[in-house]
């Protein structure tokens, strides 16, 4: 009885598929250079109807910094208005007209708006598709020179000091190389705080303004970031723009050596 009821709704999904609605187009952005943006990415700016921004006067800046006219109607779909503005653009697709989501930099929905109006528009069997493009996670985990093999990402760390420390505590012992963003102000804490729950010996790697003008990436132990960020030593005033910060995991395996064969 289940696998019937499960083939009956994969066969009712196929029927309206074939319904002329609009699609919603995820499209990454670039997280520093617009040079990172794709034909595509111009393409789509173009073609959409609906172009659902996280700040609109910054996919304007990108469309002129592109070169490219935005004939779609902009609208603002950011963090405290996305649970409200989901069903109108859940209405727009049903009636027909393409949707393109894009945020400030990087991939939508990835700590940034994007979840509730995928989720939504599958709810409704609205096709949904994406173009992809830069991440600030990927591109950290690429050049922090620690294992990439098996990794997890966490987001912002809670603000409140006890969901912090059971955040820290309970990844302590996780194989896999964590990535973090945070703000340049709460960096030293992080970093002291990393430090005391996983070991000060731990590598990590503080990831600065990645792909612009002022690109900086810093590599040690948990303990001599956090030692270079510290107010003391005059440096957390120069600490500036987005972070991304990305420490290892337990695993004992040397970053870049070679994984074994399967059954070895």
């Amino acid at each position: 009885m289940l696998l019937g009821s499960i083939a009956d709704r994969i066969r009712v999904t196929n029927v309206q598929n074939t319904q002329q609605t609009g699609v919603l187009t995820l499209a990454g952005v670039p997280i520093g250079q617009a040079e990172d943006a794709s034909d595509r990415l111009k393409a789509e700016l173009t073609r959409a109807d609906i172009i659902a921004a996280e700040d609109t006067r910054k996919v304007r800046g990108l469309a002129a910094r592109l070169g490219v006219e935005l004939k779609a109607r902009v609208i603002s779909y950011y963090d405290a208005v996305e649970t409200r503005r989901t069903p109108a653009l859940i209405a727009e697709l049903e009636a027909g007209q393409d949707v393109l989501l894009v945020t400030d930099a990087g991939m939508p929905g990835i700590s940034d708006p994007g979840y509730r109006l995928v989720n939504a528009a599958a709810d409704k069997n609205i096709r949904v598709t994406a173009l992809p493009g830069p991440s600030a996670v990927t591109t950290a985990l690429a050049v922090s020179g620690l294992p990439t093999d098996r990794f997890c990402f966490e987001g912002f760390p809670p603000r409140k000091q006890g969901e912090r420390n059971r955040r820290f505590a309970s990844l302590a012992e996780d194989p896999r190389t964590q990535v973090y963003f945070e703000s340049p102000r709460r960096l030293p804490g992080t970093l002291s705080e990393l430090a005391a729950s996983h070991g000060g010996d731990r590598q990590a790697a503080v990831c600065r303004e990645l792909t612009k003008t002022h690109e900086e990436i810093r590599r040690g132990t948990l303990a001599e970031l956090s030692d270079w960020a510290q107010p003391q030593n005059g440096t957390s005033g120069l600490i500036r723009g987005e972070i991304t910060l990305v420490v290892a995991g337990t695993g004992r395996r040397k970053p870049g050596a070679s994984r074994p064969e399967p059954g070895v």
